[in-house]
């Protein structure tokens, strides 16, 4: 019975490592903890590719299509070459007022939104691939159908 359940803990470790594999694939972070995206021929990983349909939920009515801007908010393609992931997590938990010669732009606080916090970091991948010139504007295509 014991040489059993040893064997059956040495594949649960297996799958276990396998599991977190595949999730890594999906949900890929760069070495200090940043989620970052995998594009291969104009496909995305799962996580870049929720990200674009969570901005493409809520974000793009102010954000524009392919997050390109508005004149309601600025393009954040341009928005994501100067800041990081850490001021990106900071203006859409608390928003943002800023001052123009057009008058105020107000980005609103989504820190209690589920739809957009439980997604944040996909969104950030989605963003930041299309910050890079690594995504194409449209719908991507995920990685593996």
């Amino acid at each position: 019975m014991k040489r059993r359940l040893g064997l059956l803990t040495g594949m649960l470790t297996a799958g276990t490592v396998v599991c977190f594999a595949a999730l890594a694939e999906d949900k890929p972070v760069t070495a200090d903890g940043v989620p970052t995206y995998i594009v291969k021929d104009g496909q995305v990983d799962r996580g870049t590719y929720n990200g674009y349909r969570r901005f493409h939920a809520t974000c793009h009515t102010c954000h524009g299509f392919d997050a390109s801007g508005s004149s309601f908010a600025p393009s954040l393609t341009d928005s994501l070459k100067r800041i990081g992931y850490d001021e990106f997590k900071e203006v859409v938990v608390n928003g943002r007022q800023n001052q123009g010669a057009t008058g105020d732009r107000v980005m609103p606080s989504f820190g209690l939104d589920p739809n957009i916090m439980e997604h944040l970091d996909d969104i950030y991948r989605y963003l930041k691939a299309r910050a890079d010139g690594a995504l194409p504007g449209g719908r991507p295509q995920r990685l593996g159908g």
